[in-house]
């Protein structure tokens, strides 16, 4: 496939939208009103309207290798930001998937580059966690650090004085944590979720 066929579909999807409903276009260019900010992995099998069966404008989208949480991320804490303080969205969603490449590269020992710095902390968490992965196989335990690292973004994103400010104005505001399965298209809901600062550990706490 090369990059004609890409605008050639382009053209096909916008005729098709059209024809299904003639004032779609229009809604979608004077206002977006998402009520979800998705916190995803930036890999291509894991499309976030799609997944959540969605339209263009329903969910406001951020995406990065492993669907990482960071403190010093000023890309992610600006998306964050801008659906709380400005959206106003009402959940947040961090949602990671089973045999994720990002988490698999963190469980090895191979150099990869730049990559290595940013997967750090999922190293770090294995290290923390290992005794869970005893007896497993190798796909197993990538199964299992997915899984604890969608656990560990959704604090991250709850321990942000973007997310504890809001609590504090009473604002309507959950953070879940899902994991989809490639194998089957399914999402699960890790039971993590977070909608007050009282669910948290005080060491994160930020006071007035």
């Amino acid at each position: 496939m090369d990059i004609k066929q890409l605008l050639d579909n382009n053209r096909y999807w916008s005729e098709s939208m059209r024809a299904r409903d003639p004032e779609f276009f229009s809604r979608l260019a004077n206002q977006q009103k998402p009520e979800f900010l998705w916190v995803g992995c930036s890999d291509s099998r894991v499309p976030a309207n799609e997944v959540i069966g969605l339209m263009p404008g329903e969910v406001f989208v951020h995406r990065n290798v492993a669907n990482m949480v960071v403190a010093t991320d000023m890309n992610f804490l600006s998306v964050l930001q801008f659906a709380v303080d400005v959206l106003k969205v009402k959940q947040v969603i961090v949602c990671g998937h089973y045999g994720c490449g990002g988490v698999r590269a963190a469980l090895s020992h191979n150099e990869l580059g730049l990559i290595d710095n940013w997967l750090r902390a999922i190293k770090a968490l294995y290290h923390q966690s290992r005794e869970q992965f005893e007896g497993l196989d190798e796909e197993a335990r990538v199964d299992l650090l997915c899984e604890l690292n969608v656990q560990r973004q959704v604090r991250n994103v709850c321990h942000t004085t973007i997310v504890q400010n809001a609590w504090k104005r009473n604002q309507q505001l959950s953070v879940h944590g899902w994991i989809y399965g490639l194998k089957d298209g399914l999402v699960n809901d890790l039971g993590v979720t977070i909608n007050s600062a009282q669910q948290l550990d005080d060491t994160f706490l930020y006071q007035d």
